[in-house]
């Protein structure tokens, strides 16, 4: 009994393409052909074509079908790395899938973490967000969950309205003024969230450029005046505290800004 290509890629399920593709990668034997030149499949054939098929549909890549061999009809070694490969990508899609109903329950923007509680994706403003976006890429564990923390607890401070409406031409005098109206509240937070004090620490792929990234998104997302206050209160804090603090928060916009201008 012997099959066209056509007949043999309808029993097996697979498209013509697929058998012609199977031979030009060396995953299926080329059949002889009739004297009239079409190709006659076999058994054999219709068996290696049905396996290549059940593995594919399993989740294994022509190459790793064609690591396997024709003889090993049961690839343990194989069977058991894919099982664990689909464990970790099941677990990843059951965490998004929670996440997804989260956002969706909530009508949360996607753009912050899902240990940042709602109130933070909601009620702060565009430029905080943004920053609080990048800054959850770059920081480090102690630091993101301080952040987390401080946004779950904080109250309301008008200030925070103020620095938002803050014009970039305002004068010496009013950046002055907001810079020692804010110091009072920068400073209980960093004493209830003291991993505030030192951003950078910890980071992933190194303290300089976290340092780097926050300098960047600062200058990007705030007007010089607004950079020129979270400046004044960085350097308000040691003398006000009795001691060196690092980079601050204003409440938390002053992280990156250290005691320099951004």
């Amino acid at each position: 009994m012997a099959w066209s290509t056509r007949e043999i890629a309808q029993l097996a399920g697979v498209s013509l393409r697929a058998v012609r593709h199977y031979h030009e990668v060396g995953l299926l034997a080329e059949p002889e052909r009739r004297a009239n030149g079409y190709k006659q499949y076999g058994v054999a054939h219709l068996v290696r074509l049905l396996r290549i098929k059940r593995l594919t549909d399993l989740g294994f890549s022509l190459a790793q079908i064609a690591a396997m061999g024709d003889v090993e009809h049961h690839p343990e070694d194989a069977l058991r790395t894919l099982d664990t490969e689909l464990a970790a990508t099941i677990e990843r899609l059951q965490r998004a899938r929670a996440e997804l109903g989260l956002i969706m329950r909530q009508s949360l923007p996607a753009d912050l973490p899902p240990e940042f509680p709602p109130a933070a994706r909601t009620e702060i403003s565009d430029a905080d967000r943004s920053l609080f976006t990048v800054m959850t890429r770059v920081l480090g564990p102690a630091p993101r969950q301080a952040w987390a923390d401080m946004l779950r607890n904080q109250s309301a401070d008008p200030t925070d309205k103020e620095f938002d409406a803050l014009p970039a031409d305002a004068c010496e005098q009013t950046r002055q003024d907001l810079a020692e109206r804010l110091l009072p509240s920068v400073r209980e937070l960093l004493d209830k969230h003291p991993d505030l004090r030192a951003p950078a620490a910890g980071a992933p792929q190194g303290e300089a450029f976290a340092k780097k990234t926050m300098g960047k998104a600062l200058r990007d997302l705030y007007n010089p005046a607004q950079l020129d206050v979270l400046v004044r209160v960085n350097k308000l804090l040691p003398a006000r505290s009795g001691g060196g603090t690092g980079p601050g928060a204003a409440p938390a916009r002053a992280e990156g800004s250290g005691g320099e201008a951004p």
